[in-house]
């Protein structure tokens, strides 16, 4: 209660403010909850570590609840991990059930995202107590085996090794400290970047570079027209919506928003195969699975409980290890560093306030998101309707004004931004993930430090292997990662073949 007497009206007003911009950003076809916290980070520059949770939070509920809107009414995913709400939510606008799929999609997103807060305010203290004991060796694996899940649930495994080391070798840019084993030399740079990089690119606009001026630029380049994406939203109901057609589907909430939780928790893994894994999970134990992709309430139902059941799984890792989950906790670290505070084993510990705080913020953030969506989701519906010509040059600007502003006004991070947003720009044409890259990005100094700091303490590589039987279940989840990987590409291989065989 004395927590909830420190809590500020500006801090619920935050949270509010965050959780309509990011439905807002949610059900614009093209942005995602990754891109509505990365343009909104700085602003949370003015605002107190408390403050800048709620409005980033809120953002991130918001923002993943909100996708819903168009992949419902329109058969477009507002967020990656809304795409098979698609697949029964649209045939059930065509069928003239339109508000009847969204109130059921916002009460599913509700129980997915208290369940995952439950199981963030529970596990994450208890993997904190467990990391604090971990030493440099088993730090070095956690992260290793981080890179190694990136790598084996990417789309192309070559690929996703590809983009986690480029994302590593970036993040070693700089001089080499000489307070983590270094020498203090710079490298990796010509002589003539040395001004600008002695301390290696900034995280923040680099962020805001790869998650939200490169979706402008992808957007922009299918054409911007005149004309609002939908003229006309109809949310007519043949049947309006009742709390009994959750019927027979309490073990379908339970099953879909633990599949969420527990993908969130695996970096940089992402809502689409969440989604996806619950979809075929609701389809395996369906008791007509022949509805499903036809207007099912039980596939939005599935896909929407996992979906928002990412947003406290993704937590845990960030929380407990230092390791982001998505790429939209990634940016959060952001919000942290600004503030100086290092999140790991150690943050929950030291920072209990702020660990309260945060878990207030979140189920504040979805309880806000149900009221705001289920009341008032004709006129939130309306969003999809505004030209996009009007909204693309707002968010440019508030890219290149944050990321001038974060340190101070430095120029170079606005040629940081802008590389970056050209660079994952062209990442989505060559084949370069951002995911992995940017996981790569945040960890790879981290990486580094521990691996030299456990040659410096036993001076020899076979202490990765003899450490302690934490190490060695490490190996055996790496092993377990890789294997997989194997298994998925091989397979993937020999489907390709055999479609072209035919």
């Amino acid at each position: 209660m004395d927590l909830l007497a420190d809590l500020t009206p500006l801090f619920f007003t935050l949270v509010f403010v965050g959780v309509l911009i990011g439905i807002l950003f949610g059900a614009i076809p093209g942005m995602t909850a990754t891109m509505a916290v990365a343009v909104c980070l700085p602003l949370t520059y003015s605002l107190n570590l408390r403050e800048g949770l709620a409005l980033l939070l809120g953002l991130y509920v918001g923002g993943i609840s909100g996708g819903l809107v168009p992949a419902i009414l329109l058969n477009i995913p507002g967020t990656p991990s809304s795409i098979t709400t698609t697949f029964d939510g649209y045939p059930m606008t065509v069928n003239g059930d339109g508000e009847k799929a969204l109130k059921i999609g916002i009460i599913s997103s509700l129980f997915g995202g208290l369940f995952s807060a439950a199981i963030l305010f529970f596990f994450a203290p208890a993997l904190a107590d467990i990391a604090i004991k971990f030493s440099y060796v088993e730090k070095f694996l956690i992260i290793f085996l981080a890179l190694t899940v990136i790598a084996s649930l990417s789309s192309n495994v070559l690929v996703g090794i590809f983009s986690g080391v480029l994302g590593v070798w970036i993040s070693l840019i700089g001089t080499y400290d000489v307070s983590v084993g270094g020498n203090g030399d710079t490298r990796l740079m010509f002589d003539f970047m040395v001004p600008y990089l002695e301390e290696g690119f900034s995280l923040l606009p680099v962020l805001i570079g790869l998650f939200g001026l490169a979706t402008i630029l992808q957007e922009a380049e299918k054409g911007v027209k005149d004309e609002p994406l939908c003229a006309d939203v109809s949310l007519s109901n043949r049947a309006k919506f009742s709390m009994r057609d959750f019927k027979g589907q309490i073990i379908n909430l339970f099953r879909s928003s633990s599949i969420g939780t527990f993908v969130g928790m695996l970096p940089g893994v992402g809502g689409s195969a969440a989604s996806v894994l619950s979809y075929t999970q609701a389809k395996n134990f369906s008791k007509d699975p022949s509805k499903l992709g036809t207007g099912a309430p039980e596939g939005v139902i599935a896909s929407e409980a996992s979906n928002n059941g990412l947003t406290g799984g993704a937590l845990i890792p960030l929380l407990s290890l230092g390791i982001p989950g998505d790429s939209t906790t990634a940016v959060l670290i952001g919000a942290f560093t600004l503030q100086g505070i290092q999140v790991g084993p150690l943050f929950i510990g030291e920072n209990m306030e702020t660990w309260h705080t945060m878990m207030v913020a979140l189920v504040v953030a979805n309880l806000v998101m149900f009221f705001v969506m289920f009341f008032a989701i004709k006129y939130i519906a309306k969003v999809i309707t505004v030209p996009k010509y009007i909204l693309y040059p707002i968010i440019v600007m508030m890219c290149v004004v944050g990321a001038y502003a974060i340190n101070y006004g430095i120029m170079f991070d606005v040629w940081t931004l802008l590389l970056f947003g050209v660079f994952g720009y062209l990442s989505g044409k060559i084949g370069i993930e951002v995911a992995p890259l940017i996981i790569g990005f945040i960890l790879g100094n981290s990486a580094e430090v521990y691996f030299v700091k456990s040659l410096e303490s036993f001076g020899t590589l076979t202490i990765f292997f003899t450490k302690s039987p934490i190490a060695m279940f490490l190996w055996v989840l790496i092993a377990v990662s890789i294997t997989y990987s194997i298994y998925t590409t091989v397979k993937s291989i020999r489907t390709k073949r055999a479609n072209a065989g035919h």
